[in-house]
């Protein structure tokens, strides 16, 4: 039993997850990740044959032959599929989405594994260890050098966007490879130590520590849900029931998905960024609260000294974010929300206030909440005027195109008019 023992106690910590992933997903409440939900189902199997491997090569004298080298062919094979489920899972959680060059030369050191491991696997020979016998040959040399190239492959990237990750969760991710590589050495190094089996242990471990606890998945979206209740309440001070949040919070993610697709933007647009940007939306107007009644209830074109304390609202807005969420771990959101709601109202000429920044001195974030702000305040009735038609609504994006807004998020905006027209349709249904 030695010479398994080592995967019967990964398989033990796998089913603790299993089991506190499954009761903390009961009541479906929270939304799961379909690439951890396959590592868990594709891990204990990879391990399973990891182990059977383990005693096969140690008992050949009962085992045949054929036997044997299936099963390490099935093994070889499930490890790299665990590989590949990791790989992916760590491209969302860094970018949102896949890269599809990444993804593919991500694919190609695995592929090319399992058909050399299919090729020669018949070559498969064993050596005789201080502790017990080890598998050898061309097909685990290949699995080897494709799980070091793999991971190598990941390190890079996700180093390369080290800074535009959350600290807390760019440590978690750098400190989870740099293991999981060491792992790798170490098994390479002395092959008749038997790791592997602790690569997809850690993996899951990791993953289910940082993203996937569904314990802190339910208190941040209760977070989230509290937020969007206050800013609701105080957007129903002036006769809105929310329905300005909403929507400019979609326009925002539209916004958000045009960018995806420049390569302009390829370095900022984190699943974080992206996430914490979308979050914050709903606050950009949570000054409001400092405003009197008689100003945002006014049926009329408020008078210039009306408008003066109108425009404190954004000020007033990044005092209470800077108040109310200081104490909140998670200081790129905090920043973020803070920055949307002071200079949401900044221009691209510089004659927006409560500063006057202009051009790229205005947060990218304040810009995107800009565009959403302004196309629906013209496309929505208010207390003083009705909506305006919607293509007049466009057309006041299109001429402030370099004068009030950034001219490339907004020229991006006006690229999408189907999906913004599609997005309005689908709003106006659900009201």
């Amino acid at each position: 039993m030695f010479e398994y023992k080592l995967q019967i106690g990964c398989l033990i910590v796998i089913a603790y997850f299993i089991v506190n992933y499954i009761k903390g997903n009961a009541d479906k409440k929270v939304s799961c990740n379909p690439g951890f939900d396959a590592l868990l189902y594709i891990a204990p199997w990879a391990i399973i044959f990891d182990g059977a491997t383990a005693w096969t090569v140690n008992h050949q004298d009962i085992v045949p032959e054929i036997v044997n080298r299936a099963l390490h062919l099935v093994f070889i094979v499930s490890m790299e599929a665990v590989v590949s489920i990791i790989f992916v899972y760590m491209l969302y959680q860094v970018f949102g989405r896949p890269n599809k060059w990444l993804f593919l030369l991500e694919c190609l050191p695995g592929i090319a594994s399992i058909i050399i491991t299919v090729l020669f696997i018949r070559e498969l020979y064993y050596v005789s260890g201080g502790t017990t016998n080890y598998s050898m040959g061309i097909s685990v040399i290949a699995c080897y050098l494709s799980l070091v190239i793999q991971f190598f492959i990941l390190f890079v990237t996700v180093c390369a966007k080290i800074r535009t990750l959350e600290k807390r969760k760019s440590m978690g991710i750098i400190s989870f490879i740099a293991v999981c590589i060491l792992i790798l050495i170490v098994q390479i190094l002395k092959p008749e130590s038997l790791v592997s089996c602790l690569l997809p242990t850690i993996a899951i471990a990791g993953m289910y520590t940082h993203f996937e606890d569904p314990a802190e998945k339910r208190l941040n979206q209760y977070n989230d849900n509290m937020v969007r209740s206050f800013a609701t309440l105080i957007e129903s001070r002036d006769d809105n029931t929310g329905g300005h949040i909403r929507r400019t919070q979609g326009y925002v993610r539209i916004i958000l998905d045009q960018m995806a697709k420049c390569k302009k933007y390829n370095n900022i647009l984190t699943k974080d960024y992206v996430s914490n940007v979308i979050k914050a939306a709903p606050m950009h107007d949570i000054g409001k609260i400092a405003v009197p009644d008689y100003i945002l209830q006014k049926p009329a074109k408020l008078t210039p000294q009306e408008f003066d304390i109108m425009k404190l609202h954004s000020e007033k807005g990044g005092e209470i974010i800077r108040e109310t969420f200081n104490e909140l771990d998670e200081p790129e959101y905090q920043q973020i929300a803070y920055e949307v709601a002071r200079y949401h109202h900044e221009k691209w000429n510089g004659k927006g206030y409560p500063e006057g920044l202009h051009e790229k001195k205005i947060p990218l974030h304040a810009r995107i909440m800009a565009i959403a702000d302004v196309f629906d305040a013209v496309s929505a009735k208010r207390v003083y005027r009705d909506a305006m038609p919607v293509e007049k609504c466009f057309k006041i994006i299109e001429e402030g195109v370099g004068t009030d807004f950034d001219p490339t998020i907004a020229e991006l905006f006006l690229s999408a008019k189907k999906e913004v027209l599609a997005y309005m349709k689908a709003d106006k249904a659900r009201s």
